[in-house]
């Protein structure tokens, strides 16, 4: 909202797990206006009851919601492309699992070339280079220290 001086009618892009960050921004995004568009490998998808819900809001809200494999398809389009650790706390043996999962998923200039032409970056925190490497995440559209930032107003 911030930077685009609102948020009815954006489009995010999810790229990654189906976690925790994810089912905030799924039970969200509708309610805010903003279409939703999420990519997780298969075995990776959100929680069936967060999008059960999230599908129910986004035909409440006249929002689109789009859940694929394909990372460009989730990117094709989007003003916001988001990605959250691929290995949360408690995960750590399943690592070399899910990085063969992740493989394509990382966000890079080459998923952006599909996404809106004012796109921009976010990552809640502590990012790993696999998910999003470092031409995107310091580059200008990288949005990951105001957001960063603005955890702290939320407190």
């Amino acid at each position: 909202q911030e930077h685009y001086g609102g948020l009815n009618g954006l489009t995010i892009a999810w790229i990654g797990d189906g976690n925790n960050v994810l089912h905030s921004i799924m039970m969200s995004a509708a309610k805010l206006g903003m279409h939703l568009r999420i990519a997780t490998p298969k075995g990776f998808e959100p929680d069936l009851r967060i999008t059960q819900i999230t599908e129910q809001y986004s035909k409440e809200y006249g929002t689109k919601l789009l859940l694929t494999t394909d990372p460009l398809e989730a990117a094709d389009g989007a003003n916001v492309l988001v990605t959250d650790t691929w290995i949360s706390m408690g995960q750590e043996e399943e690592k070399k699992e899910r990085l063969k999962a992740f493989q394509g998923y990382q966000i890079t200039m080459q998923t952006a070339k599909s996404a809106a032409s004012n796109w921009t970056f976010l990552h809640c925190l502590p990012r790993k280079p696999e998910e999003v490497d470092d031409e995107v995440f310091y580059s200008p559209r990288s949005l990951v220290f105001q957001e960063a930032e603005n955890r702290k107003w939320t407190i």
